[in-house]
């Protein structure tokens, strides 16, 4: 195998474990929500202006939840990836979510939720309407 063909194979092999860690901490997120009484009604919906990692209804109010999971803090907190350009988006997601389904909510919000792992332990940062 010549170097190109090495390094191509090193970034797909990090790109799954990058998909697979985004995964896990989704999982882990949509049990944790559940297990607080939140109903997840929709996870990784996607269309043309981006994606919303998973779409809730807790007490009433529809929630757009962005997940943001990570191994180290290396970068920084997991919840501090999420840039003000990425909440209007999600906003705007927000927006068209609603426009396409039939669900109905007393308001809507934005929580960013980080999973950060420590070995095989979870810590989870919830921050409930997050504005930027």
């Amino acid at each position: 195998m010549d170097h190109d063909t090495r390094a191509a194979a090193s970034r797909s092999a990090a790109t799954e474990a990058r998909r697979t860690l985004g995964r896990d901490g989704e999982e882990l997120v949509r049990a944790y929500l559940e297990n607080r009484g939140y109903e997840v009604v929709d996870t990784n919906w996607r269309c043309r202006e981006g994606e919303i990692d998973l779409v809730a209804i807790d007490a009433g109010e529809l929630v757009v939840v962005e997940v943001k999971t990570r191994r180290s803090l290396r970068f920084g907190r997991a919840v501090e990836a999420v840039t003000e350009e990425k909440h209007r988006r999600l906003r705007r997601l927000a927006g068209l979510w609603a426009a396409e389904h039939e669900v109905r909510a007393r308001g809507v919000r934005v929580d960013v939720i980080g999973v950060e792992w420590a070995g095989e332990r979870a810590r989870i940062d919830h921050r409930k309407r997050v504005i930027l």
